[in-house]
């Protein structure tokens, strides 16, 4: 007869698992991907190597699960933000700022969701990152098109450019710790979309 966990075996297995992953998502926020070490993880939470491995059995996998708890607080802040009252333009700004924002308040955890080397699984999960932000603007996008204010375009592909643009434009600060080209970023996505920005016209 199969083992079966009863509940609370299973309730503190499931406590266990993610206090690896809350474990292993401050160690990112610290030291980024290289520094994410199984070992350290481990020695953050409190537990033995061996416990790690038995919840995650590979590095990618257990950073896999902390990009998409990140991704999907990221993506949520973003839709909030975006979802304020305004024009499609301005609601498409809203979401390059707030994302802007937040990843300088954490940069070396943005930075490895953006930029950072890292193992092909994990490569994955940022194409993923990717394709949901993309589809918040573009539905935006969308919108002004239909509206009237923006002019005629394809509203994923002009989504897409301007992700990939704006996580462009982050490396630097996400970096260096300067600020300059995130306050650009503002006049590019406006003039991108076909808009105008009156403070610099």
């Amino acid at each position: 007869m199969p083992y079966r966990r009863t509940p609370k075996v299973q309730e503190r297995l499931d406590a266990l698992r993610d206090s690896i992953v809350v474990a292993a998502m401050e160690q990112l926020a610290e030291h980024g991907y290289a520094g994410c070490s199984v070992a350290a993880v481990a020695e953050r939470a409190g537990i033995a190597v061996g416990t790690v491995y038995r919840h995650f059995p590979t590095k990618a996998e257990l950073v896999v699960r902390v990009f998409r708890q990140v991704v999907s607080r990221e993506v949520e802040a973003v839709r909030a933000a975006s979802e304020r009252p305004g024009d499609a333009a301005g609601r498409v700004v809203a979401v390059f700022e707030t994302f802007a924002a937040r990843a300088l308040k954490a940069p070396r955890l943005a930075y490895a969701l953006l930029a950072e080397p890292v193992d092909a699984l994990i490569d994955a999960e940022r194409l993923e990152f990717r394709r949901a932000f993309r589809d918040v603007v573009a539905e935006h996008v969308a919108d002004g098109v239909r509206a009237g204010v923006l002019p005629a375009q394809d509203a994923k592909i002009t989504a897409a450019a301007l992700v990939g643009a704006a996580a462009e434009v982050l490396i630097g600060p996400l970096t260096s710790g300067g600020t300059a080209d995130v306050v650009e970023l503002r006049t590019f996505v406006v003039r991108s979309l076909g808009g105008s920005d009156v403070r610099h016209a």
